[in-house]
């Protein structure tokens, strides 16, 4: 398990669970989703994937980082698929995407198992929260890209993240 660190408001987070490194063949995580059907990803389909964590749907930034992907998805290629997660309940999740016309992205919730947070190295410690960051993962399930944003309250590099992406078609 790796010690890395963000900041959440100003003050050391720890961030529990593997560290995930460009060059690394992206770990299979299982997920619910809003119908609360489950979700898992395994990659090396030849699809591309964007995985966009975030901690909760209700807070202004979270809400910011799904509009702007979501936005984003229209002018993708079909291969490209980006997934929203958090330990947001699927409840929540749905509810947000029916009241913002969230249509593009597949929604994760990982609340149940951390098997997302913990297999990327994504989970707060202490408080069962995602942190904010971008993960780029090609068509052979190669990370390709990979951001843990520094600070968990502002937003994510989106035109770095949307340039490897582009570099992969």
């Amino acid at each position: 398990m790796s010690q890395h660190k963000v900041l959440f408001a100003g003050g050391d987070m720890e961030l529990l669970g593997n560290e995930i490194k460009v060059g690394a063949k992206a770990p299979e995580f299982a997920g619910v989703g809003v119908d609360m059907k489950p979700v898992n990803f395994k990659g090396g389909d030849g699809n591309i994937y964007v995985l966009s964590i975030f901690p909760s749907i209700d807070t202004p930034v979270c809400s910011m980082q799904a509009g702007r992907f979501n936005a984003e998805a229209s002018k993708l290629d079909k291969k490209v698929h980006i997934f929203a997660i958090s330990c947001d309940l699927p409840f929540a999740l749905g509810r947000y995407c029916g009241a913002n016309g969230i249509d593009r992205l597949t929604m994760v919730s990982d609340h149940r198992d951390l098997s997302f947070g913990m297999n990327y190295g994504f989970v707060m410690n202490g408080l069962r929260l995602l942190a904010r960051g971008v993960v780029v993962i090609d068509g052979t399930g190669t990370v390709r890209y990979v951001e843990y944003v520094p600070e968990v309250t502002h937003e994510p590099d989106y035109e770095a993240a949307l340039a490897a992406v582009k570099s992969l078609l």
